[in-house]
């Protein structure tokens, strides 16, 4: 088990936080054997806290493991701005190196998230990252970075009995890959405990924490509350058979789950602690029957929508506020837009085809959009190594970030065309395309062709069309 610190956030917004006292209290966790703690630099000073604690005498020898995350706004990043945003957790953290780095991507149709990684990837070879991890990735970005070259460990993602997006493709790239899962809101902000059982929905202001407001949407999207309580009498029905806490079986059954490596509690530093009770879990074994009632239980509950992070990505937005605005001030272009002539507004990716042959990524005329064949590069970089499936997810990645650049969306896509050098290819081509174009259903061709350049699995062109939405 992991002790998670994002409530100092929260505890920071009702006043401040005196960080020797919390530090105390991280000590009262680390003699009870809870001595990894994860936190972001974004959890208000959960960093320096943690700091502070690392540095007392009994700690010096590295027996806390102390991991963090970057959440770098949306946008272009130089390996000078990663670096500083490493060295600044590292003198936060008192740290030589930093134990587990996890990195959050809010967009995937923005290169940008690429070009920080492969900083921090250098940085981690420089030995100022002992472990680099990933934070709220989707399974197709998972395999994409890992098939790149990355050297991921972790990804850390909701995972519940009442957030079972994990349990699919996600848990299949990590066993393929030997990649962990870290596991948090597997409480769902405490409402999976004794304190919400048969009881009556309080409504969006009957909860207080940022955690029970993002999580009460996550209810929603399950069914509602009614669907909520049935899983809830059938934790509390394997709880008492145990003699456990509901905690503990929660816990518990996202611990026994293939790939899962650890699961993040809460720890309201100072304020309130569940020490004795989490000592509990290392000792509880679930069997199957146990297995079975929550499993049926899980059933009436309604699948969230997408995968693995997509609640920050896409709506519905199930976070705190219901949207990013908690979270991000802008969301810029992923492409920088010129004028062109006759009217046309155009974007360039940055290849060097674009400027040896004369063309842009895309072209805006009037209400339609042309995208350019397009391959898996990036800067000098091919993406997704030999992959085609990864190979397929950037391309379709670039083909949006150009569509939005030019202010149109990935659903306006009318006509897709797809190239492949290799026939043995064709399958995972095709069903990666089919999990983006799914629900658009464009016009579509696939046919073997040469491609110029080597490495290249795949490239595709694509036609879009503004504002003809029914």
């Amino acid at each position: 088990m992991l002790t998670g610190l994002w409530q100092i956030a929260d505890l920071e917004r009702e006043g401040p936080i005196e960080a020797e006292a919390a530090a105390d209290a991280m000590d009262a966790y680390s003699q009870a054997g809870f001595t990894t703690f994860d936190m972001a630099d974004h959890y208000g000073s959960a960093e320096e806290i943690a700091g502070a604690c690392a540095a007392r005498t009994p700690h010096r020898d590295g027996d806390l493991q102390l991991l963090t995350k970057w959440t770098p706004p949306p946008g272009a990043h130089t390996p000078e701005t990663v670096r500083e945003a490493v060295r600044r957790s590292l003198d936060r953290l008192r740290a030589d190196a930093i134990d587990l780095l996890q990195f959050h991507a809010w967009r995937y149709a923005d290169p940008s998230w690429l070009d920080c990684l492969f900083a921090l990837q250098e940085l981690k070879d420089e030995g100022l990252i002992r472990h680099l991890g990933l934070t709220n990735f989707d399974a197709v970005h998972l395999d994409m970075v890992l098939h790149s070259g990355i050297e991921v460990v972790s990804n850390q993602v909701s995972f519940s009995l009442l957030d079972g997006r994990a349990a699919g493709a996600m848990t299949e790239v990590c066993l393929r890959h030997g990649v962990q899962l870290l596991a948090y809101g597997t409480l769902a902000g405490g409402l999976l405990t004794e304190r919400w059982h048969g009881v009556a929905d309080p409504g969006p202001e009957g909860v207080d924490t940022w955690s029970e407001m993002k999580y009460r949407r996550f209810v929603e999207a399950a069914g509602g509350w009614d669907r909520l309580q049935v899983l809830l009498s059938a934790i509390r029905a394997v709880a008492e058979k145990h003699g456990v806490s509901m905690a503990n079986v929660a816990a518990r059954a996202i611990l026994d789950r293939p790939a899962v490596a650890g699961v993040i509690i809460g720890a309201r530093l100072g304020r309130s602690e569940h020490i004795a009770d989490n000592l509990r879990l290392s000792s509880l074994r679930l069997d199957a029957e146990d297995r079975d009632r929550l499993a049926a239980a899980g059933t009436a509950l309604d699948p969230l929508p997408g995968d693995c992070g997509d609640e920050y990505r896409r709506p519905p937005y199930l976070t705190a506020a219901g949207d990013l605005s908690d979270h991000l001030n802008e969301m810029p272009s992923p492409y920088p837009v010129q004028d062109g002539p006759g009217g046309r507004t155009r974007v360039g990716s940055g290849t060097v085809w674009e400027d040896l042959a004369g063309y842009s990524r895309a072209v805006r005329t009037g209400d339609h959009i042309a995208v350019s064949g397009t391959t898996a590069t990036h800067g000098d970089r091919l993406l997704g190594g030999e992959d085609p499936a990864s190979q397929t997810h950037f391309v379709i990645d670039k083909i949006e970030g150009a569509i939005e650049s030019l202010g149109g969306r990935l659903e306006d896509v009318y006509r897709t065309r797809v190239f492949i050098p290799e026939l043995a290819d064709w399958e995972p081509v095709a069903r990666a395309h089919g999990q983006r174009f799914g629900d658009i259903r464009p016009a579509n061709t696939l046919v073997q062709a040469s491609l110029i350049g080597s490495g290249y699995r795949v490239e595709i062109e694509a036609e879009a069309r503004v504002g003809r939405r029914t």
